[in-house]
């Protein structure tokens, strides 16, 4: 018995020393990793016991990733310093981690579990491999001890339980590294998490804010996109302008109850989708137009702090798997915190549109509008302000005292402005600008608060000074007698207030402006239309009409309003033929001059119209409004297709009195109308000159457009050849011509009813 207590506790035996061995090895790296100060150096101390000790070339320390599934190295021994990751179950290294025992390869590339691609990354030759599980005391496993290539013979069993010896006896010092590196991580995270959302906070424009957004939740949970939708409230669609990977011109709006983004919405509930393509509510659409290829899902709703949904944060493709649990916390705690942001931003963006919107609104305007504050002080003036007060720089108008901009001559407002306060004021004045009288219309208005607490003054300044000078000089074209009618009527009020009655209009055009224009340039046009006006006009009055407005180079003329007389309808027909004889002795005396001739057509209609007074308070015109009216104007625009100069509508042809040469031109149906008007085409103004045998020319036209009403082709052709031989520039006998060859090769389907449907107005 001694001697086997002796024999057991020799030295010298084999046991002795490799129990001796390891004893001094645990001491080491107990004492070693004491000495570290961080989880990279613990590693790096560990890699370097266990290569040297056993005789490796080199070490490496894999570290399981639990939210990632991986085993990732953070030091590895030689010249290679950069991290590699590979899944928790592939390789030799993923092999003993999973079954949680050791390995010894003799010959790697012999052996199914040897990954050849981390040779190929780094260059090296791996050999043999001795790798162990990394295990705490308690047995729980943390990652994997893993060395390369034995300097002198071959891995042993020995080998292996030094290397789990040695490993288990360094877990519980890495394992603590770990822990801390964790909570310094978590504790950085936690700070950059407070110092983005006081940035959040305090940025009050959308576009930057949701900028920061993204970027912060790209970098958080490490993924490839990340986008935020933002509600309209307006059009009920999430939007956003700015995504991490999208381009800096892209614009995503959809509405805010379809795909992924409108699920969570409508839900108010996150959705994690580890691969998209095999959920339904997922859209491809998106991928086949980007390119992009979705492969996992986190998306988050965005509440206010009454718990409303704002908008939809969604994050794709997670580098290294799919999103977690604690991805979904994480995404969850940042959104809460900047739903305030957004909210302000988006506040501050629809104050700053509005201010905006006035602002393009007071540009626009051209009445001048100045505002004062409580004080008297000018806060406020538009361009038309600038321009009406001859001031070209904004500065020296503002923050001036009223007291001092409108004194001297025009110090009367100032005493308007004292009693503004109590009600508005409308004052038809003159201002004093620069030795310059203008005309004005001043409205003078209080700006209220919500408790109707005084906030200052607006001045709104119209500069009627052209109108006037404008009036004065059209005056002249209006008849006096009419005018003194209307003046002294009884129901005048009645009758500049509205009323609907039965009148006739005739419009007047004049052909080739634009060569006219071109000809003649600006000054030359307007001379030769205030001497054409001017003949015009007078064929209107001497009438009793009542030239109601110029359109361009266009007339509006009206008879039967607001003076009737029992011949409107003639009346109108007979301006139009001195229109016409009038004109040509205008051009006469333009040829004679060498000057170009002008050229016109009418259209005349009688039909139901409502006449009144029609505008807004500041400017009133009186005028008449209705299918009559716009009859008139698409009967003269006719003109040109006829070849006519007057052409009158079946309504007028039935009301007048008189007889006239007319015949029908046709029966149509005129774009915007459903029921065909018969159109005709007045006559009188020709002589033996301009339109020889006028007379049997009207009898063989008549007679060929009652054939072509009848659907008797041939027989139209012929009667419509023998006007043209009398008369070769018959435009009217031409179009039927062509109107009857067109009908000839393409029958009407059905009924012939002789309509023919005008396309142009």
């Amino acid at each position: 018995m001694q001697d086997k207590e002796q024999k057991k506790e020799n030295p010298s035996h084999p046991k002795s020393k490799r129990t001796a061995r390891f004893s001094d090895m645990l001491l080491q790296v107990t004492t070693d990793l004491a000495k570290t100060k961080s989880l990279d150096e613990a590693l790096e101390t560990l890699v370097k016991i266990t290569t040297t000790t056993i005789g490796a070339e080199r070490g490496t320390i894999f570290l399981n990733d639990a939210a990632t599934g991986e085993l990732y190295s953070r030091i590895a021994q030689g010249s290679f310093r950069r991290e590699i990751r590979i899944l928790n179950t592939k390789g030799v290294a993923g092999w003993v981690f999973t079954q949680n025992k050791g390995a010894i390869i003799h010959d790697a590339y012999k052996d199914d579990r040897f990954n050849k691609a981390v040779d190929v990354r780094t260059g090296f030759r791996t050999k043999s491999i001795l790798c162990a599980p990394l295990r705490t005391v308690s047995g729980e496993e943390i990652g994997v001890s893993q060395i390369l290539n034995k300097i002198d013979g071959e891995f042993e069993q020995d080998d292996l339980d030094l290397l789990e010896a040695m490993t288990e006896q360094a877990a519980i010092a890495i394992q603590g590294n770990i822990i801390v590196e964790q909570i310094e991580a978590a504790r950085k995270q936690e700070l950059e998490f407070l110092d983005v959302v006081s940035q959040v906070s305090s940025e009050l424009e959308l576009t930057p804010l949701l900028q920061k957004i993204i970027t912060t939740i790209s970098t958080m949970l490490d993924c490839e996109r990340a986008t935020l939708f933002i509600n309209d409230e307006k059009t009920n669609e999430l939007y956003t302008e700015v995504g991490e990977g999208l381009d800096e011109k892209s614009v995503i709006k959809f509405p805010n109850h379809l795909g992924i983004a409108g699920t969570v919405f409508t839900s108010a509930k996150p959705v994690n989708i580890p691969h998209a393509y095999a959920d339904l509510r997922f859209n491809p659409s998106f991928d086949k137009q980007t390119g992009f290829f979705t492969r996992s899902i986190l998306c988050m709703p965005v509440l206010n702090k009454e718990g409303k949904t704002i908008g939809v944060s969604q994050v794709l493709n997670k580098r290294g798997g799919s999103f977690n649990s604690e991805d979904e916390k994480r995404l969850a705690a940042f959104t809460s915190q900047i739903s305030m942001g957004i909210e302000n931003a988006k506040l501050f963006d629809d104050v700053q549109n509005q201010k905006n919107y006035s602002e393009s609104i007071l540009s626009s305007m051209h009445d001048a509008v100045l505002t004062l504050d409580e004080h008297g002080t000018i806060k406020t003036c538009n361009t038309a302000g600038l321009r009406i007060f001859k001031t070209p720089i904004l500065s020296e108008i503002l923050e001036q005292p009223v007291k001092e901009f409108f004194d001297g001559p025009n110090a009367w407002l100032l005493q308007k402005l004292e009693i503004v306060e109590e009600q508005e004021d409308f004052l038809d004045a003159e201002l004093i600008v620069e030795g310059e009288k203008l005309s004005v219309n001043i409205s003078l208005m209080p700006l209220l608060g919500q408790k109707s607490e005084n906030l200052g003054t607006m001045i709104m300044i119209e500069d009627i000074s052209s109108e006037k000078r404008m009036k004065s000089t059209m005056s002249r074209y209006m008849d006096p007698e009419l005018a003194d009618q209307l003046m002294t009527a009884g129901d005048s009020d009645d009758i500049m207030g509205g009323k609907q009655s039965v009148g006739t209009v005739l419009f007047s055009d004049v052909r080739s402006f634009t060569t006219i224009t071109e000809e003649l340039g600006a000054q030359g046009t307007v001379k030769l239309l205030n001497e054409y006006f001017t003949i015009m006009v007078d064929c209107i009055t001497d009438e009793g009409g009542m030239l109601d407005k110029f359109i361009g180079d266009a007339m509006m003329c009206i008879f039967g309003t607001p003076v009737p007389h029992e011949d409107d309808p003639d009346r109108a027909v007979r301006a139009a033929i001195r229109m016409m004889t009038d004109l040509k002795i205008f051009n006469d005396k333009r040829s004679s001059e060498g000057k170009m001739p002008i050229d016109h057509g009418m259209g005349i209609n009688t039909d139901a119209i409502v006449s009144g007074n029609i505008g807004s308070p500041k400017r009133m015109d009186y005028t008449v409004i209705g299918d009559g009216v716009n009859l008139a104007a698409r009967i003269e625009s006719a003109c040109k297709q006829y070849g006519a100069h007057i052409l009158i509508s079946e309504y007028t042809h039935k009301a007048v009195k008189a007889t006239y040469r007319t015949r029908q031109v046709d029966y149509v149906i005129v774009k915007g109308k459903t029921e065909p008007v018969g159109v005709l085409e007045v006559l009188d103004f020709h002589d033996e000159d301009s339109y020889p045998n006028l007379v049997d020319a009207l009898g063989l036209f008549n007679d060929g457009y009652r054939s072509w009403n009848e659907g008797k082709w041939d027989q139209a052709i012929k009667l419509f050849k023998n006007v043209q031989k009398i008369n070769p520039e018959d435009k009217a006998a031409q179009l039927y011509l062509e109107r009857c060859d067109h009908m000839k090769k393409n029958p009407p389907k059905g009924e012939w009813d002789g309509v023919w449907v005008m396309t142009s107005k």
